[in-house]
């Protein structure tokens, strides 16, 4: 008579071979070590704002400068007062007066010194520096930022409308152009019985409209 012997290493593979003939066609397995992906080094740029076509950046301006492979030099910025943004390694970079398009440029130059072949991108994060501004018989007076094309009557809507007593009749919008202080005379009950609409100007920044 022979005597069955039984053993664990046997009972495990055959264990694992009912398992693999349950399995449902198809069916693959998982991966014994599946871990995280391996880091490429690289950073993903942030959302930004659509700036408008003529638009340079400036003061109080939100920036996130993006360098693909090299997240070290990499930063979310505010331009400073003297125009001027702190980057790692590349340290006071002047951004003031230039297009996003330039600033890119500038940096990515800049940063030759110190990596090879860098590749850099720069996202508007929030415009601040673009402001126009309105006083007198308004609900809201105050400054509003100009990120979009606005002309006077919009500008009056964004700011609560006139008040009860507000002289609609001689709203100015006061304007620097060449270094001389302009006025453009604007009556709200014309252009909002479609009356000389011309005088419903578009706003540049640091325009400020009068309502007395």
């Amino acid at each position: 008579m022979f005597q069955t012997t039984f053993h664990p290493l046997a009972a495990a593979v055959a264990a694992a071979i009912v398992v693999a003939a349950s399995a449902p066609a198809g069916a693959q397995s998982a991966p014994q070590h599946a871990g995280p992906p391996a880091a490429t080094g690289s950073v993903v740029p942030k959302a930004g704002v659509a700036p408008p076509t003529d638009y340079v950046i400036g003061p109080d301006d939100q920036l996130s400068i993006f360098f693909w492979r090299d997240k070290d030099l990499s930063a979310d910025v505010v331009v400073r007062p003297d125009g001027k943004i702190s980057l790692p390694l590349l340290n006071d970079v002047h951004a003031a007066g230039l297009t996003p398009d330039q600033l890119r440029q500038k940096v990515t130059e800049d940063a030759k010194r110190f990596i090879e072949d860098p590749t850099a991108t720069v996202v508007v994060r929030q415009i601040n520096s673009r402001k126009v501004f309105i006083t007198g018989e308004v609900e809201k007076p105050g400054p509003y930022s100009l990120t979009a094309p606005t002309t006077v009557l919009q500008l009056i809507s964004m700011a609560g409308g006139l008040k009860e007593y507000a002289n609609g009749k001689k709203i100015v919008v006061m304007r620097v152009e060449s270094g001389r202080q302009m006025g453009y005379a604007f009556n709200y009950k014309d252009v909002i019985n479609r009356k000389n609409m011309k005088q419903n100007i578009e706003l540049k920044p640091g325009d400020t409209v009068l309502v007395p």
